[in-house]
């Protein structure tokens, strides 16, 4: 049943609003001008568990959130992940004032969460099972609401996903995942979770040590 849960789309979260949400991009807080190192090679087809991801065409997302190293100025040790959601931006924290910035597409206005968590656990290409409140508002997806979707290039949850809780162990609702859906990277368009390129998701995924020292800081 614990499993179930915390694999429910992230519209449960707005239960847990603070705040809404900026549409308007403004200048990342921490962040300094930089010659920043950009990957934007690193988008290219993915052959992953026996699922093959396809190339992002990644000339049609704005080069502002492709994967890229910069200079970042924080008080919070490397490890920590930092979302700054009115710049659309993820940074994970290096050492010596560096971070790993990613572009990611926000929650819509009404479906936006902040605060402070843990990664409580990841997953790797996970099953998704929306949930009854969404099944009302779209009758398509109720047929996965009890037998869940399974992974695959179609899962809103994308090829990865992590799970956020708060300092009570309990669970936040609140998810970063992957998505097929790479248009919406810069975007505020889901549901209330953090969505990014899978190729990217795969990257920050490689990165994370699940458990209460996985700080997660959500910025509105």
């Amino acid at each position: 049943m614990r499993f179930r849960n915390a694999i429910l789309l992230c519209s449960l979260a707005a239960t847990l609003v603070l705040s809404g949400c900026s549409t308007s991009p403004i200048s990342p807080v921490g962040e300094t001008v930089a010659t920043n190192q950009i990957f934007s090679d690193g988008y290219g087809p993915v052959q992953d568990h026996g699922y093959a991801l396809p190339a992002i065409p990644i000339g049609k997302v704005n080069e502002r959130f492709h994967r890229q190293i910069v200079d970042y100025t924080t008080k919070e040790k490397p490890g920590t992940i930092i979302v700054n959601t009115p710049s659309r931006f993820l940074y994970f924290v290096l050492p010596r004032g560096k971070a790993v910035r990613y572009g990611i597409g926000v929650g819509k206005s009404g479906f936006a969460w902040q605060g402070k968590a843990y990664v409580a656990w990841k997953q790797e290409w996970p099953t998704w099972h929306p949930p009854k409140e969404m099944a009302e508002r779209k009758p398509d997806v109720a047929q996965y609401v009890e037998a869940g979707m399974g992974p695959g290039l179609r899962n809103p949850l994308g090829a990865r996903a992590m799970y956020l809780f708060n300092d009570e162990g309990r669970d936040t609702l609140f998810r970063i995942h992957g998505s097929p859906e790479w248009s919406s990277i810069g975007t505020a368009a889901s549901s209330g979770c953090i969505r990014m390129i899978n190729q990217d998701i795969i990257d920050l995924y490689a990165r994370v040590r699940p458990g209460k020292n996985t700080r997660v800081i959500v910025q509105q």
